[in-house]
């Protein structure tokens, strides 16, 4: 399994990374497969420099922040208005329960058809697994204050790795919450927003984690290493890994834009 930082910027783009984007990929029967964790503002230009968009497997939404979706409406139009044709089946698209009414509505459209002839819409059911080819995607409830966001655990089998399986964790938005230990138990990496820093964001509860939260979340869960993203462009990325070092003693670092790791 491969993770690409597609983007990265926490709550809106920032000059070196558009927002929430992560492309998965991994091989089963002779093919590469490809989701998307999250298509947020800015992240559809920079994904074609990875893939073609006719090869996307599914975009999966943890929220429907703008920050977290609202490139949806771009992959859209590049579906819909195609002068070649998109001569592809529709695009799976995972998502809370009001996913298909908030896209069109973003775009301006009724909302039947709305955008149900270019994506198949399926809601998202707390902890009830999805299988998309090689990947087992698990959905687990987290605390930010929209009516449904989940962090997302993303298996993979793999003979060679310890319990025969590979796991990427991505908590999507939340402060620390039993849901989101539980999405990261045992996961070989965890993919964890750290948006706010300590000292200056703590009268600020049930939004998003500091760093320091960041690493006791990956401690409690066992994780075995910690990817710290969704920084915004205020933040120090140094001060981030100074407090999640805190907390945490495992492998640790920053997820920059145009990276790739092999999971």
């Amino acid at each position: 399994m491969k993770l690409t930082i597609v983007g990265c910027s926490g709550s809106f783009p920032g000059p070196q990374s558009p927002a929430s984007c992560y492309l998965v990929t991994a091989e089963e029967g002779g093919r590469t497969w490809r989701i998307l964790l999250d298509l947020g503002n800015g992240s559809l230009g920079a994904l074609q420099r990875y893939m073609d968009l006719r090869d996307i497997d599914a975009v999966l939404l943890t929220h429907l922040h703008p920050d977290h979706c609202m490139d949806l409406c771009g992959l859209h139009v590049a579906v819909h208005w195609d002068p070649n044709g998109w001569n592809h089946p529709r695009i799976p698209v995972w998502g809370p329960e009001g996913t298909a009414d908030r896209m069109a509505t973003a775009y301006g459209l009724a909302l039947h058809p709305g955008m149900h002839e270019d994506f198949e819409f399926q809601s998202w059911n707390p902890r009830e697994s999805v299988t998309l080819g090689p990947f087992t995607i698990t959905p687990y409830p987290v605390l930010h204050p929209v009516e449904e966001a989940y962090a997302l655990r993303v298996e993979v089998e793999d003979p060679s790795a310890p319990g025969g399986r590979r796991i990427l964790t991505y908590s999507g938005d939340t402060d620390a919450c039993d849901g989101l230990v539980e999405a990261a138990a045992d996961s070989t990496v965890f993919l964890c927003e750290a948006a706010f820093h300590e000292g200056r964001d703590d009268a600020i509860r049930g939004v998003h984690l500091t760093g320091k939260r960041a690493g006791e979340v990956a401690a409690a869960a066992s994780s075995k290493r910690l990817l710290l993203t969704h920084l915004p462009v205020w933040n120090d990325a140094s001060r981030a890994v100074e407090e999640a070092r805190s907390s945490y003693s495992g492998d640790l670092a920053v997820a920059v834009a145009g990276v790739s790791y092999v999971i």
